[in-house]
């Protein structure tokens, strides 16, 4: 009779994740590997190798084998539709800009795919994530990467201590460049191999197109931010803040020949709004309200804290002052305006190198915004 692995990595067919398996396989471990499936094939042909998704499969198993892991397989494409995807979409139809990964994490990983590992018998879980763990006393802590270009702690700051306990990151220690000569020198056969891009679990793809599948197109007029009409757009929920890209506005009669940028979102009235300037004043905000907050400690270190901030993945540490209302949201404020801060988004806490948790920016005092706001009231 084979006993249970004390560890199930998630192995993704990537290089990351197999790295992971095999530093823990190195230090004698009992492992095995498994491969979630989170999203079925819609048969789109405009993705990334059709979301590559059995090439994908294919290479985890492969990695299994060299490494002489057992591979088991979940499809947990049901609950990340319930879990992610729906909640995806609903924020982009009210003109937010949601980030799938932080809820795919919380979700699918540390949830369906730890709960997967228990019925196997597993006690931990690992994943190719570039953080660490680190236990202080009886309670968990999550840190950076050490490699700051690939940190990955923004889109975990939800997890908590249960799922900390529980969870090994084997490569969170390691610079990337390094991640690949170990692979390579190890023959993996995923040590070439390109990194993953695009919404997660579904892969690249004409964003514009897809989305267009679930939120039919509603067009409407583009605007300046005192009004005048620059041309049309295809939908409100198509753009984000700070975004050049996909605007396709050609020269307009006595503006100067300068790239566009959206500084503002009207869903109610179906207007895009923007800006000839990227630093526009009107994508520019120095305080933000949050929704109810997530602390990885289980609890905030005060009511109000002086720590440092991102309101988007790869932004530099930014100060703030954070305050903590009664009912767990927060109002944050920052020495300096912030640039096309986004409604949707997640606002991450950092004390140094450890994460504090974070929350859903709600809104901004960003003066558009504010306009908006007070023209619906």
């Amino acid at each position: 009779m084979t006993s249970s692995p004390r560890i199930i990595v998630g192995v993704s067919g990537g290089v990351d994740s197999s790295v992971a398996a095999l530093r823990l396989v190195q230090a004698g471990e009992s492992v095995a590997g498994l491969f979630m499936q989170n999203w079925a094939d819609d048969g789109d042909a405009q993705a990334s190798g059709d979301c590559r998704a059995e090439d994908d499969r294919r290479d985890a198993v492969a990695v299994c084998g060299k490494l002489g892991i057992a591979f088991h397989f979940r499809d947990f494409s049901a609950e990340y539709w319930k879990g992610v995807f729906e909640h995806f979409l609903a924020e982009y139809a009210a003109g937010r800009t949601p980030n799938p990964d932080v809820l795919c994490n919380r979700e699918v990983k540390f949830k369906h795919f730890l709960n997967a590992a228990r019925e196997l018998g597993a006690e931990k879980i690992a994943t190719g994530h570039y953080a660490r763990v680190a236990r202080v006393g009886s309670h968990w802590r999550l840190l950076r990467g050490v490699d700051r270009s690939k940190d990955q702690s923004y889109f975990l700051h939800q997890l908590g201590q249960s799922q900390l306990s529980a969870t090994l990151f084997p490569i969170g220690d390691l610079q990337k460049s390094d991640l690949r000569r170990i692979a390579r020198e190890a023959g993996l056969p995923t040590h070439d191999k390109k990194d993953s891009t695009g919404i997660c679990f579904i892969g690249e793809r004409d964003f514009r197109e897809f989305l267009g599948r679930y939120l039919p197109a509603k067009p409407g007029e583009m605007r300046d931010p005192q009004g005048h009409k620059i041309g049309e757009h295809p939908g409100v929920f198509y753009f984000t803040l700070g975004q050049r890209e996909g605007l396709q506005i050609g020269g307009v009669r006595g503006r100067p020949a300068a790239p566009w940028y959206v500084v503002g979102k009207d869903v109610a009235s179906n207007v895009l709004y923007v800006d000839q300037d990227t630093h526009s004043p009107f994508l520019q905000s120095q305080q933000l309200w949050s929704e109810a907050a997530h602390w990885v400690a289980g609890a905030p270190p005060a009511r109000a804290f002086e720590c440092t901030a991102q309101t988007r993945y790869r932004q530099s540490d930014e100060p703030c002052t954070v305050t903590v209302a009664d009912d767990g949201t927060l109002a944050v404020r920052f020495p300096r305006p912030q640039r096309a801060v986004t409604p949707g988004q997640s606002l991450v806490l950092y004390d140094g190198e450890q994460c504090l948790g974070g929350a859903i920016i709600a809104r901004t005092d960003a003066p558009l915004e504010r306009r908006i706001a007070e023209q619906a009231a």
